[in-house]
């Protein structure tokens, strides 16, 4: 199964029934009652061939009404977005001939009309005091939350020492970058870190949804930690693709799509910034275009950056241009010209300061 597919899928069914949601209220009703249930969201043509018997109610959903309705042993249908309760104690008869590996036979129908419809299916187990969740070919059994919280924070406490390394190894890029000693290995060793703070990342969104309202401090934290990683992310993806007019962002969802346990190996990664292969990137020098380190000169505009790099190509070209030379380009004057040479020296200094050899 497609591991990005997959991941979408859990992201958006989470945020229809995390806690908070009138909808999850209603399921850990009929959980907490040990009645167990089947619900479906969505009653289109599909639907329509494999329900038999029930009755119809087109009311507003309440968690009360549900767990009402779950009493009996029928399906209960939403609809799309579970904010009407369309039938109650439907028979459900999907196609038998669709492969299933579920043994209990709620969980069974269930998963044969997710993949018959394509609606989300929802069961509610009575035995194992389990909920799962089938869309299509997906299927994600929810946790504890208590469970859920505790990983969140793990993966918190991981993704603080991805980021100090990624910070380090940051700093350490642009004090090279200032030097001029760049290779492309020092390049790929930020991307590696890039890659593994965002892959952290997307696991906590994951428990974020998961946890509905309780994980607000959890969201304060990742968003306190990681908020600007993806922008300069592009910056450094900017200053070292070959082709100037590449897509980035395109770049960075290539770099960052693999779910597998290994990150991209060096020589992918040189190809994917649109180089031919290298038999030794340790040897391989690359100078940056100086976005981001332009970048964080302070009010200075994207499009005076852009006419900077348009004119001088690289930031060792911008770095010995003179205040004179600077004043030249388009929509620089003296003073922004100035303030530009001190940032760039303020950065540099700041830069070697916080190095580490």
């Amino acid at each position: 199964m497609d591991e990005r597919k997959k991941s979408n899928f859990i992201q958006d069914v989470l945020r229809l029934v995390s806690p908070g949601t009138a909808l999850r209220a209603g399921i850990d009703n009929v959980l907490r009652a040990n009645t167990g249930g089947l619900i479906v969201l969505g009653y289109n043509n599909e639907m329509m061939n494999i329900v038999d018997g029930g009755f119809f109610i087109n009311c507003d959903f309440s968690p009360a009404y549900l767990y009402e309705l779950a009493k009996m042993d029928g399906a209960i249908i939403l609809n799309e977005d579970g904010t009407r309760i369309l039938y109650a104690n439907t028979q459900l008869v999907p196609n038998n001939g669709i492969e299933s590996n579920e043994t209990g036979i709620r969980h069974r129908t269930a998963e044969r009309v997710a993949k018959q419809t394509g609606n989300l299916v929802i069961s509610i187990s009575q035995r194992r005091n389990v909920i799962t969740l089938y869309q299509g070919e997906n299927r994600y059994a929810l946790k504890d939350i208590g469970v859920i919280l505790t990983k969140a924070n793990q993966a918190v406490q991981t993704l603080e020492k991805y980021k100090v390394v990624l910070d380090q190894g940051v700093t350490n890029l642009g004090a090279l970058e200032f030097e001029q000693l760049v290779t492309f290995q020092e390049v790929i060793q930020v991307i590696h870190r890039v890659q593994m703070v965002l892959r952290i990342k997307r696991e906590i969104i994951n428990y974020v949804n998961e946890l509905g309202d309780e994980g607000r401090l959890i969201t304060m934290q990742l968003n306190e930690l990681v908020s600007n990683i993806e922008k300069e992310a592009i910056y450094l993806l900017k200053d070292y693709v070959k082709e100037k007019k590449t897509d980035v962002y395109e770049t960075l969802r290539e770099l960052t799509k693999s779910e597998s346990p290994e990150l991209l190996d060096d020589n992918e990664i040189v190809k994917i910034l649109g180089y031919s292969r290298m038999t030794n990137v340790q040897d391989q020098s690359v100078m940056p275009r100086g976005y981001r380190i332009l970048h964080r000169i302070p009010r200075l505009p994207n499009l005076i950056i852009e006419n900077l790099i348009e004119k001088y190509g690289d930031l060792a070209h911008i770095m010995f241009a003179s205040i004179d030379e600077l004043d030249e380009v388009d929509g620089i004057g003296e003073a922004r010209a100035k303030m530009i040479k001190n940032g760039l020296n303020r950065i540099q200094e700041q830069l070697f300061v916080d190095r580490h050899i």
